[in-house]
Formats: structure tokens, C-alpha cells, sequence
């Protein structure tokens, strides 16, 4: 059967499954979608259980468009959008795509157009015909956000030419008979980077995340050249648990050499994801190394991704469906969940993730509806990895910042911009407003003002405590004045200038550059300032050094090389980490329901893959197995 007597008999079930007088114009395929084209909008609308009840009845994501004959007029459509939606959801914008019969609506508050299960969403459509989608106007105007919507209504026909042909990949008929289903380990065993796996069955091959060790010398990238990744056109499909790079950063590659498949992740990844993968081919060019793709292939992913929210089941090839679970790690990071066949067989990739409530972030998920085998971190499996609770953690950094700022000093925070600087903000706006910390600046310099913007965009991916004080409570704690943006050389030479204690957070982490180091040197010297380290240094990095104890720091300036004498107090606050700990990576195992039959440890040094696997054997008597790059497992 190919794949239009496939849309042909749908069509028909569909036709004999709506209520007399409700007629479908056509059907095709979008994605993972099924698009309902039919001159009722109004009809679908006022009876919000029929798609409901065809969606569960043909298993599929359902999408009703009206026939371009239906749709009023833009100006009369905004006009009614105003009559039916509530003044107080603050819509600022409309977009209109005469192609998919869609109007992007942007809101302040999307719930209050969206109505209760979808009710006011219907009432619009009723009134104009248009499908209505609706989404955040960031409280902090994100660059990021707003070049990425604006390029994807630009390539809009585009996009859906490809949506098209992913949809007849993934909605194809079974032609195997055989049943097996393989993990090829291509990147991120036994080391942290370069994350990347094969899944494999006689039908499809899904590549899990596609990483990049920024630092390596060597082996920096995933082995794609193997014969089961080649040639890169057979991929079915790319599934990214979460933006940091070496998760992300070699997707851009595989568009530059073949792929033309889907790249599948949560909304908030994708933006981040281009943020940074922007940034790691800038930081190139500016040290003078040549980045292995050029923003042309970053532009290209992002017309191919596919956001899927949080529990979405979605067909992403014929016998896979891929739902995602919050792994707790990092804005819209996510454990991707596979479902091989009819009940087949169930494997999940826990991607990077932390298994406690923090400032940010629900713990991540770990009960599934089925699970046979899971492949997990072990960044810190080890039998010492401990790490204090995050409320220590939170104590002992307000504790150093009020002495810095008692004795006159200005405290330096180096941190990643994604995920540990926002952690760190809500701690500070919470000590301040509470009185525990005095009322100074905090300065945010480098990529973390633009991070913090995404994460106001996306605030139902925050845990329900934040989610409630921004929602209901009308705190948001991003927008706390004491934040101050550092845009440009001007404001960031006037506030070294400034000898009035300050609170500065700034880029990079691990201070292997970045505007962290012009505060380092003007900070440096004085005693009364202190530098806080909130996260993992890595050996051979400047921030490594000093955390050893280094007092005598060379430092280039304009070609010649300085000795840097390191007054300033250095502190280590361990517990802001974004990974489980040992406790709570074999806690997490521990109470995952169903309890899987096979674990598979990756993403941490050998000895720590190997401690995490064989302790986990021991103690809940799961096979376990800590592979290295380029082994297959069968898992059946």
C-alpha cells in the first residue's frame, strides 16, 4: 500500500466517523501531523470531542484547516480576535499564513486566549475561519526568540514542502518482517562530549543528540563516517535531549554533508540550541580556528525541527513513537522515550539530568508506561561524587557574597550562561528582596541576559513554585530591578570604574575567556572582592588553576604576556550543579517505576561509568553495561 491509498483510507474513516453534514476537503501529511482540510471550521469548533475522539481512535496528532475559501479577512479577523479574547491577556501581535489557514497569535498571557480546553481557540476559529496558534510574548524581548519566529514565517513554504515528505517517511507502510532493534554507541562513552547513539531496527535508524567536544584537540566529533551512520540521507530522524553543545553542536554538520530528515526537540531547545551553536562558530572565528559549519547549516536545522512539548506521543517513523519527559537538567531538557513496534520493546535516553527540585526545575521524570532499558549519565557516578544539597549550596553563597559586600567588595560569579546563571539569579533576587544580602547590582554580562530572556518566554517549563509566583502571584524574578544588562564595552568599562560594591555574573564558566576576565583584572588585586566558582572547572582551564590555589596568573594584554598577582579571596560553592549526584543518580534508579531490565551507563570519565554500572548491578541487580564508543547492543 503506498502512500496516498494510506491518505485515501483515512480519508475514508475520518468521513465515515463525523456527524452527518460535516464534509473533509483533503488530507495530507505535515511531520508527524495529519491535516484536515473542510469548509466547517465551524463545525470542528463547536464540537471540540470530535478530533479529540478521531485522534485517539487513528492514533495520530490531528490538525484542522480551514479551506482557504473559509478564512475572513486579516483586518476583520484581528478585529474579532479582540471581541472574543479577554483585554487582559495582552495580545501584541498577529501573523497570518494564508498557506496553513493559520494566524500565530502572540499574548502576554496565552492561557487566557487558549480558554479552558481549548474553548476560546474554537470560538475564534468559529467567527473567522483561521486556525489560531498561540504563543508567549517574551516579558524580556529575546533576539534569539524573535529572529527565529521571524525566519521561520519567512521560509514558511518552504517549511512545509519538507514537513510534507517527512510525513510520508514516517507515516510509510512496514515493509520488514524481521523484528531486532540495535544501540550504536557513536560518542559520549566513557567521557563527557560528543554525546551521540544509533538506535536501529530493520525499519528506521534515529540518531539520539550529535555532540561536540569544544575542547578536544582530537576526537572532538561523533564517529559519523561508520557504515551504520552512512550516508547520513538514510537517517530517519534526529531526537536532541537539550541544547548544550555537546549534545547539540554537530547537528548543524550532518545538513552540510546529506541530511535532510527532522530534527525533533522541545520548543525552549531549539532556540537555545541556536544561540549557542551561533556562539560556538563566533568564538571560533574570533580565536582564529576554522568551526566545522558555517550559520548557513544553523539556519538550515532550524527550518527541519519539530517541537514537541513535554508527554506528546508522536509517530516519528513507522514503527517508533517518541514521547519526552523533563530530565530537570536545563530549560526544555528532556528524556527521550522510544516505543519500538506495537509493544514491542520501550528504551529511553536519560540525556543530562538532575534528580532534585531546584530553584528552576521539577526533579526529572523517571516513571514511564513501559521501560525495558535506559541509557543514563554517570558525569558523576562515582563513588565520591557528593555534592551538598542545593539549600547548602544557596546558604553558603549568600554567606560570601554579605561578607564580600560588608568589607566594600564586589563578588565575581564566573558562570555558563544557560541554566546555572538562572539558578544563581533566582538565589540573588530572593537574599535581596528578603534583606539577607544588601540592595546592590547584580550585573549580568556575556550571553546570560539574552539565556534569562529565552527562559521568560517559556515559563510552563519552570518548576510549579515559579510557575505559580509568575502566573498567579504576578512575580516574575527575572524582572527584578536589581538586574542590570551589560550591552555593550561602554557599560562594562563604567561599571570597573565604579568602586561601589556590585554583584557581577559573567561568561565563561571556566574562564577560558570571555568578559569574565576584564573583571578578573580590574577585580583581581583587591582583597576585599572575591571570586565565587558555582561550577565544574575543568582541568587546563584558567578557572581550574586559580581554583588550586595559583596567586601568580599570566595574563596576555595587547600581545604581551603580564604576571597577574590573585589577592582577591576564591571560593568554590559545590551544589548549583545541573547532574545528579551518586546519591541521586542510584536513588533515581532505585525508584523508577517500571523498574527497567537493562541500564546503560554513558556521559562521565571510564572509571565513573564503570562505578555507576557495577554499583547499580549490585545493589538492584539490573544487567548493566558501560560501553565504549563504536560497540553495538542488541537489545533483542
Amino acid at each position: 500500500m503506498g502512500i496516498e491509498d494510506v491518505l485515501s483510507d483515512l480519508k475514508k474513516k475520518i468521513q465515515d466517523k463525523l456527524p452527518k453534514g460535516i464534509t473533509i476537503s483533503d488530507l495530507e501529511f505535515e511531520g508527524p501531523e495529519l491535516v484536515i482540510y473542510t469548509v466547517d471550521p465551524k463545525a470542528f469548533a463547536d464540537n471540540g470531542d470530535i478530533i479529540r475522539s478521531l485522534a485517539k481512535d487513528l492514533r495520530m496528532r490531528l490538525v484542522v484547516r480551514p479551506d482557504p475559501r473559509m478564512l475572513a479577512e486579516p483586518e476583520l479577523a484581528i478585529k474579532k480576535i479582540a471581541e472574543i479574547v479577554p483585554a487582559e491577556s495582552g495580545v501584541t501581535n498577529h501573523y497570518f499564513d494564508t498557506e496553513t489557514g493559520e494566524v500565530i497569535i502572540e499574548a502576554e498571557k496565552p492561557g487566557l486566549v487558549i480558554g479552558r480546553h481549548g474553548s476560546t481557540l474554537r470560538e475564534i476559529t468559529k467567527h473567522i475561519g483561521w486556525t489560531p496558534k498561540v504563543v508567549r510574548t517574551p516579558p524580556i524581548e529575546s533576539t534569539t526568540v524573535r529572529d527565529i519566529r521571524r525566519y521561520l514565517r519567512n521560509v514558511k513554504d518552504e517549511r512545509k514542502a519538507i514537513l510534507q515528505v517527512i510525513g510520508k517517511k514516517i507515516h510509510r507502510p512496514i515493509t520488514s518482517k524481521e523484528q531486532w532493534i540495535r544501540i550504536t554507541t557513536l560518542g559520549g562513552c566513557k567521557e563527557v562530549g560528543r554525546s551521540s547513539f544509533l538506535l536501529s531496527t530493520p525499519e528506521t535508524r534515529i540518531l539520539i543528540d550529535c555532540g561536540v567536544s569544544t575542547g578536544a584537540e582530537a576526537n572532538g566529533t561523533p564517529y559519523l563516517y561508520v557504515p551504520e551512520v552512512s550516508p547520513l540521507s538514510n537517517i530517519d530522524a534526529v531526537v536532541l535531549t537539550h541544547a548544550h553543545l555537546d549534545h547539540c553542536g554537530m547537528i548543524p554538520l550532518l545538513y552540510k554533508y546529506g541530511y535532510e530528515g527532522p530534527v525533533y526537540m522541545t520548543p525552549p531547545t531549539r532556540d537555545l540550541m541556536a544561540l549557542l551553536q551561533l556562539d560556538y562558530i563566533e568564538v571560533a572565528n574570533r580565536e582564529g580556528k576554522r568551526p566545522p559549519y558555517e550559520s548557513a547549516m544553523i539556519r538550515e536545522t532550524l527550518k527541519h525541527t519539530i517541537t514537541l512539548n513535554y508527554g506528546d506521543v508522536t509517530d516519528i517513523a513507522p514503527d517508533i513513537r517518541l514521547t519526552f519527559y523533563n530530565s530537570g537538567h536545563i530549560l526544555g531538557s528532556a528524556i527521550a522515550h522510544f516505543h519500538v513496534g506495537e509493544g514491542l520493546y520501550n528504551v529511553a535516553f536519560s540525556g543530562d539530568f538532575k534528580y532534585e527540585k531546584t530553584r528552576l526545575f521539577d526533579p526529572a521524570v523517571n516513571q514511564f508506561p513501559r521501560i525495558e532499558t535506559m541509557v543514563m549519565e554517570s558525569t558523576y557516578g562515582g563513588m565520591h561524587d557528593m555534592q551538598p544539597s542545593r539549600r547548602e549550596a544557596e546558604i553558603d553563597l549568600q554567606n560570601i557574597i554579605r561578607r564580600t559586600l560588608q568589607r566594600g567588595g564586589k563578588a565575581l560569579v564566573p558562570t555558563f550562561a544557560v541554566g546555572r546563571s538562572q539558578e544563581v539569579m533566582i538565589v540573588l533576587e530572593e537574599a535581596i528582596r528578603k534583606g539577607i544580602i544588601d540592595n546592590v547590582p547584580v550585573y549580568l554580562d556575556g550571553m546570560i541576559w539574552e539565556a534569562t530572556a529565552i527562559h521568560t518566554t517559556y515559563p510552563e517549563y519552570l518548576n510549579v513554585e515559579l510557575q505559580d509566583m509568575i502566573f498567579h502571584k504576578g512575580q516574575n524574578p527575572f524582572l527584578s530591578s536589581s538586574f542590570v544588562q551589560v550591552d555593550s564595552q561602554q557599560k562594562r568599562q563604567s561599571i570597573l570604574a565604579d568602586p561601589s560594591p556590585c554583584i557581577v555574573l559573567a561568561t565563561s564558566g571556566m574562564m577560558n575567556g570571555g568578559p569574565v576576565m576584564e573583571y578578573f583584572k580590574q577585580y583581581g588585586a583587591d582583597k576585599r572582592n572575591t571570586l565565587i566558582f558555582v561550577g565544574y572547572q575543568a582541568e587546563g582551564t584558567m578557572g581550574r588553576r586559580i581554583q588550586k590555589g595559583w596567586t601568580e596568573i599570566p595574563m596576555s594584554t595587547e600581545g604581551r604576556t603580564d604576571v597577574m598577582r590573585v589577592e582577591m579571596e576564591v571560593a568554590t560553592v559545590d551544589g548549583f550543579s545541573g547532574h545528579s549526584d551518586r546519591r541521586q543518580l542510584m536513588e533515581w534508579v532505585k525508584r523508577m517505576d517500571p523498574r527497567p531490565e537493562r541500564i546503560i551507563t554513558n556521559h562521565g570519565d571510564e572509571n565513573k561509568c564503570l562505578d555507576l554500572a557495577s554499583s547499580i548491578y549490585k545493589k538492584y541487580k539490573h544487567e548493566t553495561k558501560s560501553p565504549m564508543n563504536l560497540e553495538t547492543i542488541r537489545l533483542i
